[in-house]
């Protein structure tokens, strides 16, 4: 099975070179060092999280499309 994995660098103290690996279409997230370690992280997390669904007898849910769109925030609403 393939998924697609939304990779956004983490910019919090200590989490340096780091990065969240979001898996959209089974709500999950977990983080890695580098674009590797994040992308690790990711398989083995969806891994044990397929082997416990499959356990438990319940549907893994698989991807037909992905698609990343962006919106446009006005600067006025983020500064207080």
């Amino acid at each position: 099975m393939r998924y697609s994995v939304l990779l956004e660098p983490i910019q919090e103290s200590g989490f340096e070179g780091c990065y969240y690996a979001h898996i959209p279409v089974l709500d999950l997230t977990t983080h890695g060092q580098g674009v590797e370690g994040a992308l690790a992280a990711a398989r083995e997390l969806v891994e044990t999280w397929i082997a416990e669904k499959r356990a438990n007898g319940e549907p893994v849910p698989t991807e037909t499309t992905a698609l990343i769109g962006h919106i446009e925030v006005p600067g006025s609403i983020l500064s207080p």
